[in-house]
């Protein structure tokens, strides 16, 4: 289990930084920290490079990706063959096409919800292209959330700048596809889209919204949802007698 809730590929390229914490500037110094983890991968760049070059189709494949280079293979090359795939992970929605002039892309609940979100400030930190993955903000504007969403051991931003005004401080989510992408919030703690609307608007707004307002807005951010691109998983090169096997021990609890 990870200390934090692993957000969606989905739109990442339109972020200005990546985890809660914009910890990472972009996808390829993103890609390079689970591979590193040692609560995911627990690997390191000089065993990529050498599982990498065991298998002679990745070289090849390499060699066309990165040409003119001495050493295609390479655990920075890895993180931007990752980067270029993660960045055609965009999902057009209903609201882009509502924001392009057809007026039925949205009903009349979504409309109205995307009133609300704007007139009750929503907007003021979800917005942009990823409606959301832009700026840096409080969690708990107004009141902080209890210890059962937002745990005391985990203060944001501030374990990267170590800025006092950064303790809670995260990146504002990215709402497209946020129907589709339960639980919320960095402590992955709420797993209803309804009452995370609930708790933004008491603890970031002030706002103690009423259940229509919550359907509304709701209604509204489904309209987020959008198209996944297709993607054909492609037949990987067979290991080899000099690929490095796996040294951890998953024991049973």
């Amino acid at each position: 289990k990870g200390p934090r809730n692993a957000p969606t590929v989905l739109n990442a390229v339109l972020n200005e930084a990546q985890f809660w914490d914009g910890r990472a500037d972009d996808l390829k110094a993103q890609a390079k920290g689970p591979v590193q983890a040692g609560v995911e991968m627990a690997n390191t760049p000089e065993n990529v490079v050498k599982t990498l070059t065991s298998m002679p189709k990745y070289p090849e494949w390499f060699g066309a990706a990165f040409p003119g280079e001495k050493d295609p293979v390479s655990f920075d090359n890895m993180a931007k063959a990752i980067e270029a795939f993660e960045a055609t992970l965009i999902t057009p929605a209903p609201f882009d096409r509502y924001l392009n002039g057809d007026d039925a892309a949205l009903n009349a609940d979504e409309k109205s919800g995307l009133e609300l979100f704007m007139g009750k400030g929503c907007s003021a930190c979800h917005g942009g292209i990823n409606v959301g993955g832009r700026g840096y903000y409080p969690f708990g504007v107004v009141e902080k959330p209890g210890a059962d969403i937002l745990p005391k051991g985990d203060q944001g931003r501030f374990a990267v700048t170590k800025t006092a005004s950064d303790q809670y401080v995260f990146r504002a989510a990215p709402l497209r596809n946020v129907a589709a992408t339960a639980p919320y919030f960095h402590s992955g703690k709420v797993w209803d889209l309804k009452q995370a609307v609930s708790i933004m608007g008491n603890v970031q707004l002030g706002a103690d919204l009423k259940s229509d307002e919550i359907n509304k807005i709701v209604a509204f951010l489904g309209s987020l949802t959008g198209d996944v691109p297709k993607v054909e998983l492609p037949v990987l090169p067979p290991e080899t007698e000099t690929t490095p096997r796996p040294n951890g021990e998953v024991k049973a609890k």
